[in-house]
């Protein structure tokens, strides 16, 4: 059985622009945002999906429903939006900051970023760390995060419409590929910057392995 996943990264919100991290919280597409949403709904408006998925945040949902509306092909999939598929949740840090929240989260470490922490200890480390920085240590840690998206995948290859051969639209968020780049990416890919609002990265999931074909727009050789 051979799927091709078309991870898309939501248009550009306002906690974007504002630098502030945001899992299960959420703000709207800015003018920005919903540009990038069509631009790659054009992209791939020659692509037929068999089915198309997200996680259940607005701005996530908003993304894929302009994205499935300038399909031109003979199939348009009802959109199923999971839980499962929300970006990391960041607890008590959620809304704030980036750069400080990451700060928090090395310092115990000596580290001051987050390309520090994936430098020093990996991506797997950044939630984890993060987790024992949260007061309220409600931030999900690495194992509870893949526990929910790896239920998700699952859910996802069950749905009768996802045959061999099919092509899937998945509207993702920025860590999220960050993090299936880690675990999928063969060490190709650079895990220091989330990949850009709007932009178009190809995973495969044949022989019950995944790869990565493209990332971020660019293709992986």
């Amino acid at each position: 059985m051979k799927v091709t996943f078309y991870l898309v990264r939501h248009g550009q919100t306002y906690f974007n622009r504002y630098n502030k991290l945001q899992g299960w919280s959420n703000s709207p597409l800015t003018e920005n945002g919903l540009s990038d949403a069509r631009k790659v709904g054009e992209k791939l408006s020659g692509v037929r999906f068999e089915a198309a998925y997200s996680s259940d945040t607005s701005r996530a949902m908003q993304t894929a429903k302009i994205i499935l509306d300038k399909n031109t092909t003979d199939f348009q999939p009802e959109l199923s939006c999971l839980a499962n598929f929300r970006e990391e949740f960041y607890g008590s840090y959620e809304g704030s900051n980036m750069d400080i929240a990451w700060l928090n989260a090395g310092a115990p470490y000596g580290l001051k970023s987050y390309a520090e922490i994936v430098d020093d200890y990996g991506v797997a480390s950044t939630k984890d760390f993060l987790k024992a920085a949260d007061p309220w240590h409600d931030a999900e840690n690495n194992d509870e995060y893949w526990a929910r998206l790896d239920e998700g995948f699952t859910k996802l290859l069950e749905d009768p419409n996802v045959k061999d051969g099919a092509k899937v639209l998945l509207i993702s968020h920025g860590n999220t590929l960050l993090s299936l780049a880690d675990r999928y990416g063969n060490n190709k890919i650079s895990l220091h910057a989330r990949p850009k609002n709007g932009s178009v990265s190809k995973l495969v999931y044949e022989d019950r392995q995944y790869h990565f074909i493209s990332f971020d727009d660019k293709e992986i050789n």
